[in-house]
C-alpha cells in the first residue's frame, strides 16, 4: 500500500526526504515549491533544489506565491490527497490547505519543539550553544510550528559542528524519519503528542546585522556565533576596510583587548577568553584554512580586528 501525497518544500534540506519518499513507492502527483527567483551575478531566475529534483523525476511542480487565490486552493483540493508532506516550504499554509488531505499535513521540522519554532532552527541551535538538536514529524495546525508531534530523532551538536554540518545530518535523519512516519500512517491511526507550553523559543530568520562578530562577548559565545553562521551567511570581521568571513573557530584560553590578535595563528581575544579562527573566506574567494590564509594575507600578532 502507498499513500497519495503532495510534497511541499524548497531548499536542499528537503531533497533527501523527497528522494526517499519516492524510493519508498509513494504516489506523488505534484510537488509545491517556492517560485524561481533571481540569483547569482547575472540575476537569472533559479529554481529551488526541490523544484529541480521533482523535474528530474518527471513530477509536476506548482509554485504559487501564496494560497490566497481560490484557484490555487481548488487545484490543491482536486488532487484528492491522503496526506501532504511539508519540509522547509517557506509558506504558512491556511486552514483550507491543511484540511484538504484526508490525513492532514505533516511537517518535518529541524529542532526539538517547542524549542526553536520558526524559520532558522538549525542556525539558532548552533548559535545558542545547544548540545543536542533533532528533527520531528509534526501534524500541522494554523500556528507557527505549534502542532502535535508524531516522531522524533535526535543528534548531538559538538563543539566542532557548524550549521552546515548539522544541517546535512538532520536532512538525512529527517528523510528516514518521514518515511517511517508515512509507514505508520498507512498502517493505523497514530498517536500524537501535544507540545509543552514551557520552553518555547522562536528561531527568527538571521538578519544581516547579526553577522558581524562582537569580540566583547565571551569566547564560547563568539565561537558558537561563528560556527552557527557557517557557511551561510558567514560571520564576519573587518580588516583594513575589507570584510572577511570567519567560518570556524574554537574557544581557547587567552586574554587581551577584545579583537586583538594575540598570537601568530589567529587567536583573537574576546571579552572573556579567546577564539582561534581555523577557517576563513575573503570576498570573492573560496574557503581556506587559517594556515593557508596566513601564508597570503597574514594577520600578525598585535593587529586588532573590528
Amino acid at each position: 500500500m502507498s499513500l497519495r501525497l503532495a510534497f511541499m518544500g524548497s531548499p536542499a534540506f528537503a531533497v533527501p526526504t523527497l528522494e526517499l519518499i519516492l524510493a519508498a513507492g509513494h504516489d506523488v502527483p505534484c510537488v509545491y515549491s517556492q517560485p524561481p527567483r533571481p540569483a547569482g551575478r547575472g540575476k537569472e531566475l533559479r529554481k529551488t533544489a526541490v523544484h529541480e529534483t521533482a523535474e528530474r523525476h518527471g513530477i509536476e511542480v506548482r509554485t504559487p506565491v501564496n494560497f490566497k487565490q481560490p484557484a490555487d486552493r481548488e487545484a490543491f483540493a482536486a488532487l484528492k490527497l491522503d496526506v501532504a508532506i511539508v519540509v522547509a516550504y517557506g509558506l504558512l499554509l491556511p486552514k483550507a490547505i491543511l484540511d484538504a488531505p484526508r490525513l492532514g499535513c505533516f511537517n518535518l521540522h529541524g529542532s526539538i519543539l517547542p524549542r526553536w519554532r520558526g524559520a532558522a532552527p538549525i542556525h539558532r541551535a548552533v548559535m545558542a550553544g545547544d548540545k543536542i538538536t533533532g528533527v520531528q514529524v509534526m501534524k500541522m495546525d494554523v500556528g507557527l510550528d505549534t502542532g502535535p508531534v508524531m516522531l522524533t530523532a535526535t543528534t548531538p551538536i559538538t563543539e566542532d559542528d557548524t550549521t552546515g554540518e548539522v544541517h546535512d545530518r538532520l536532512a538525512i535523519l529527517g528523510a528516514g524519519l518521514m518515511v517511517e512516519a508515512l509507514a505508520a500512517l498507512e498502517a493505523a491511526p497514530v498517536k500524537l503528542m501535544t507540545q509543552a507550553n514551557d520552553g518555547v523559543t522562536v528561531a527568527a530568520k538571521v538578519s544581516p546585522a547579526e553577522a558581524k562578530i562582537d569580540w566583547t562577548k565571551p569566547a564560547t559565545q563568539v565561537a558558537a556565533h561563528i560556527r552557527g553562521l557557517s557557511p551561510f551567511p558567514g560571520a564576519w570581521f573587518e580588516l583594513e576596510g575589507q570584510r572577511i568571513k570567519a567560518l570556524h573557530a574554537k574557544a581557547e584560553t587567552g586574554s587581551g583587548q577584545p579583537g586583538d590578535v594575540i598570537d601568530e595563528n589567529l587567536l583573537v581575544a574576546c571579552g572573556e577568553g579567546a577564539v582561534r579562527i581555523t577557517r576563513l573566506q575573503r570576498a570573492g574567494k573560496g574557503q581556506m584554512t587559517a594556515d593557508e590564509f596566513q601564508r597570503g594575507a597574514r594577520i600578525a600578532r598585535g593587529r586588532r580586528l573590528s
